[in-house]
């Protein structure tokens, strides 16, 4: 018998706001600590004298580490759900965080980014599990809000790298363990909650797993889907990797103004995350899907030949245009393959951390060799790749 929780019985229950704000929280403290290896590629880069190529692997290391882990923990557990799991992901990111703090080489650099990717892989499918479980069939409100507190989270990262980090040096990384033992508490208190609902469903009957269109269209639907969140992570990567640097060249910027510039971004990123989950349950998820994927086009070709000012107008509507998209991907998903919400989220956040990081490994290569100019010109092709949106089909039932 499968041990997913039936959508039926949830969806008449009330939405528990309780525990899908536990869990934002929780994501955006995970990604508060995850983001701060991003913020500190200046002071990495001038301490460990490293080139663009490093700064690119060791966000692929982090990144593809989520990315292999994270479908493989979502099939697992969607067959042995393991709700206290999730404080013992935020224990692999604290230990991370340490070694990023002392670390005396690149390859320790590596391997605490790769902690950090662990820590990743384990909390995001059970914890996006967690949140659907407690949306009372508002899938889309509870994906956003769950999705929102990463994006805040990576947000506030480049504040606190810039007023904290920055001044009081690399060991100073370490004072944010802390934060990593409250996440631990947290979600400690969402296993006991999540564990409860298993056994409160333990009477009901397994879910449905049959597929609301033919196989192969299904098949083909999110093979476009997996197309997109490609195309879509590969850009973001070259605009928060790459940001500070971008800034810095071609505008002059110190290093604390380019990292409020990224701010900037990220938290245009989190506003268009939190708006595309309620819009997608009142007008669809394929609608957002459009919107998003084709309304950032004219932004992403003009952002290589603004100024300073227009930069910053244009990453935000990019921000808050283009992140809209994710949630509503992952509800379409979910939908697409119904009763494998962990292999979906796994697979999407796993997909989405893993295309960012071998993006920037190989942007990192261009932007030593043509310069940081020739990456973002190029990279504003990329959301032109969103016209496959038409390829996806109407579910039966949804808007």
């Amino acid at each position: 018998m499968s041990t997913v929780v039936p959508a039926a019985p949830r969806a008449a229950a009330s939405t528990t706001y309780s525990i899908i704000v536990a869990v934002s929280v929780c994501h955006m403290l995970n990604d508060i600590m995850q983001s701060l290896l991003t913020s500190l590629y200046p002071l990495l880069k001038e301490n460990y004298a490293l080139d663009f190529v490093q700064i690119g692997l060791l966000t692929m290391a982090f990144q593809v580490t989520a990315s292999l882990l994270q479908p493989a923990v979502g099939i697992v557990t969607d067959r042995w759900p393991m709700p206290f799991s999730l404080p013992v992901g935020m224990g692999s990111t604290f230990v991370g965080l340490i070694l990023l703090a002392y670390a005396h080489s690149f390859p320790m650099l590596v391997f605490g980014a790769c902690l950090i990717g662990l820590g990743s892989a384990i909390f995001h499918p059970e914890s996006s599990r967690v949140a659907r479980l407690a949306s009372g069939g508002r899938h889309g409100l509870a994906q956003s809000m769950f999705q929102v507190g990463g994006n805040a989270g990576t947000a506030i990262g480049p504040l606190l790298a810039a007023f904290i980090v920055l001044p009081f040096g690399q060991t100073s990384v370490a004072w944010f363990s802390a934060v990593a033992l409250v996440g631990m508490v947290l979600l400690t208190w969402v296993g006991n909650w999540y564990a409860g609902e298993r056994r409160l469903a333990a009477g009901r009957p397994a879910v449905s797993r049959e597929l609301p269109l033919a196989r192969g269209r299904v098949m083909w639907a999110f093979a476009v889907l997996v197309l997109l969140t490609t195309t879509k992570n590969v850009y973001l990567s070259s605009l928060s990797s790459y940001f500070t640097f971008y800034t810095i060249e071609n505008f002059g910027l110190g290093v604390r103004d380019a990292q409020l510039m990224l701010f900037l971004f990220l938290g245009a990123s989190a506003v268009g995350v939190f708006m595309g989950g309620p819009i997608g349950d009142r007008f669809g998820t394929r609608f957002v899907i459009w919107f998003s994927i084709l309304g950032v086009i004219p932004f992403a070709l003009l952002l290589p030949y603004a100024n300073l000012f227009w930069t910053g107008v244009l990453t935000v509507l990019i921000g808050l245009i283009f992140s809209s998209a994710f949630s509503a991907i992952v509800v379409f998903a979910q939908e697409l393959v119904p009763g494998r919400v962990g292999m979906i989220a796994g697979i999407f956040f796993g997909f989405a951390f893993g295309a960012g990081g071998l993006g920037a490994a190989v942007l990192g290569g261009f932007a030593d060799t043509h310069g940081i100019n020739f990456i973002y010109k190029i990279c504003s092709y990329m959301p032109l790749l969103g016209i496959l949106t038409i390829l996806l089909p109407r579910l039966p039932g949804k808007h």
